[in-house]
């Protein structure tokens, strides 16, 4: 069987009781069921808003009605109960019963082949959407029957209170009846974007032409459920709409946007189908107020939190679906060697007794080149080795503790030249601000030996799951090129846990692939810019004093400068593509030195190629003029 890290679930699997096993619940209960505005998701228009790969597809599946009821046919099952749980959270169950019927419906690209029909875009975009609109309910009705738990006899629609004139457009309120109505529609007017020539306005079929609005209609679904009738929301998932055209995409969502209506709508697409200057917002996302006249709500597949809670948030969902993903590869279910943790092992690497030697001797040189005294040595030793023994670190090393006294004096040497000499002065003076030793100053030595001596900077599932900027596709890409090793390793018959080393190695050549697989809009110069950043950020943290402890990761722009940046500057497109595609995460008024800053830290991606942190906060300051050179854009 194939390694399903190395394929989506929503790809890899056909059968609803396969991809349920490997399914993941967290998206619902980290972006659905904590929602400030879940009560009204059911009834407002929702824009799903993520990175290739952040999970939407996934989502979607999940909460589509025949895998809710596939699901809680077996809850003695423990998957399907965490399931139901998170579910009943995301508002999708309640006391056990359904109460939303959802479907997915692909926004493939002969949607956006309407567009180009030689028509006004009115009429354009209503023959779309009165497409739409006959799939949805299409699919609603294959999801009521999908499991043979009722009849079609048992599927009955309510309408909308006074709407019982819009009744006869939509087929009635039997399920034959809608079916029928739907199939009519969904003939006539793929017929006109399928057709080598389209027809004349005038020669439209009425079918395609006249009034269908079931989402105007319909209010609920009435359906049988164990020996009950129950009422359910239904709810139109319209995913990966970013293949619309972006005017196409505007229209359709103002047609979706009717205050009354009572259909559920979800519109789930990718961050570049924003605009630049809704992307670099970050998190200024508008919401639902219906005071404000704002009638939609949007919800980001990144946690809305601080980045450092959204990490957090995250590890426990990649966790997971590591677990659910390795009992499906063969070799490792044979060993029962089924726990990430243990496979990939978080053990530090040491280096070999001749790298140590060599270490301490560069240590002894740069001492006696910065002329630093014997007394004052001591000093910087006992504050090291005093953090060392106190510290819960899962590194303390003897490297480490060396690298780090090495930065220190380098350190108190620059400290101690800004002062203002004075004949008689000692040589080894006090240094205006102490020297100390702390985490980030270990974390700055560890990359210096990286670099240095090659000692592996990135390994273990923390690791992993913080290069992935909380994004579960790219979690398993990584993930699954380690598992593809340690596969081969069962095969033949070795030890399992894969070395800091190999972790490190695997990960940094699967960086690599996935930079050099770069295809969007201006990938090109998203690349030039990452390349210029990566660059500048490695020579700052490889400074000898390490002034940035941990190393710098992103550069940052003052926000009143970024407030300059007009709506149709190319850089803002750049950095549109580049922030949606995982090159870069942006983070605004970021605060600092008491200032407000624009956070552009490059993603874990970019930072295993070029060896940098994944701690955050460490920053070079430059200018949008910096970034306009960067990705070879001219000035403005």
């Amino acid at each position: 069987m194939a390694n399903p890290f190395l394929r989506r679930a929503t790809e890899y699997v056909r059968e609803d009781e396969s991809f349920l096993s490997i399914v993941s619940p967290t998206p619902l209960t980290t972006f659905l069921a904590t929602n400030k505005h879940k009560d009204d998701m059911f009834e407002v228009p929702v824009r799903i808003i993520g990175s290739p790969g952040s999970g939407k597809t996934m989502l979607a599946t999940l909460a589509e009605f025949r895998m809710v009821e596939v699901i809680l046919k077996d809850e003695t099952n423990a998957t399907n109960r965490t399931l139901a749980a998170a579910l009943a959270q995301a508002g999708f169950l309640r006391d056990g019963k359904p109460l939303v019927a959802a479907v997915r419906v692909p926004m493939e690209s002969e949607y956006r082949d309407f567009w180009e029909l030689p028509y006004d875009e009115d009429e354009k975009t209503k023959l779309a959407f009165r497409l739409i609109q006959a799939r949805v309910m299409l699919g609603l009705i294959r999801n009521l029957l999908a499991n043979n738990t009722r009849a079609i006899e048992d599927i009955q629609f309510i309408p909308r209170a006074s709407h019982e004139a819009h009744l006869e457009q939509i087929g009635g309120l039997t399920a034959v009846g809608i079916r029928d109505r739907a199939l009519a529609v969904q003939r006539a007017i793929y017929a006109i974007g399928a057709g080598l020539r389209p027809p004349r306005i005038e020669d439209l079929p009425e079918a395609a032409t006249a009034p269908y609005a079931p989402f105007d209609a319909i209010r609920a679904i009435r359906i049988s459920w164990r020996g009950e009738e129950i009422e359910l929301s239904p709810l139109a998932m319209l995913d990966d709409a970013h293949a619309l055209h972006h005017d196409q995409l505007e229209a359709m969502f103002k047609s979706l946007s009717v205050r009354e209506m009572q259909f559920g709508r979800w519109i789930m697409m990718r961050l570049d189908a924003l605009s630049p200057g809704q992307v670099l917002r970050s998190g200024e996302q508008p919401t639902y107020d219906r005071a404000k006249g704002r009638d939609f709500v949007d919800i980001r597949m990144q946690a809305d939190a601080k980045k450092e809670q959204a990490r957090k948030q995250f590890r426990p969902m990649a966790r997971d679906m590591a677990k659910r993903y390795l009992p499906f590869v063969e070799a490792l279910r044979n060993r029962n060697a089924t726990d990430i943790d243990r496979l990939l092992p978080g053990e530090p690497p040491q280096l070999p007794p001749g790298q140590l030697n060599e270490l301490a001797a560069r240590v002894d040189r740069d001492q006696k080149k910065l002329r630093i005294g014997a007394e004052r040595r001591a000093e910087i030793n006992a504050i090291v080795d005093e953090f060392m023994a106190r510290t819960t670190s899962y590194d303390d090393a003897p490297e480490v503790a060396l690298e780090m006294k090495r930065i220190l004096l380098h350190r108190y040497a620059v400290r101690v030249s800004r002062m203002t000499p004075s004949l008689f002065e000692d040589m080894n003076p006090e240094p205006p601000m102490p020297l100390k030793a702390d985490a980030n100053l270990a974390h700055g030595a560890r990359l210096h030996l990286y670099h240095d001596f090659g000692r592996p900077l990135h390994w273990g599932v923390d690791d992993i799951c913080d290069a992935s900027n909380e994004n579960a596709e790219v979690f398993l890409q990584f993930a699954g090129a380690l598992v593809e090793h340690i596969e081969t390793r069962a095969i033949r018959n070795n030890t399992l846990p894969l070395p800091a080393r190999e972790q490190q190695r695997i990960l940094v050549d699967k960086a690599q692939s996935i930079m050099a697989g770069w295809a969007f809009p201006h990938a090109q110069r998203v690349r030039s810019l990452v390349d210029a950043i990566g660059r500048d950020c490695k020579a700052e943290s490889l400074l000898p004093n390490a002034p940035l402890g941990a190393g710098a990761n992103a550069i940052a722009i003052l926000e009143e400068e970024m407030k300059t940046l007009a709506a149709d500057d190319e850089i803002g497109t750049i950095l549109k593509h580049a922030i949606a595609n995982g090159a870069i995460t942006i983070e605004r008024d970021y605060g600092q030195g008491g200032k407000l800053w624009a956070l552009f830290e490059l993603t874990g991606t970019v930072g295993l190629v070029y060896g940098l942190t994944f701690n955050r906060g460490g920053f070079l300051p430059k200018s949008i003029g910096y970034l306009r050179a960067s990705a070879g854009v001219a000035d403005a």
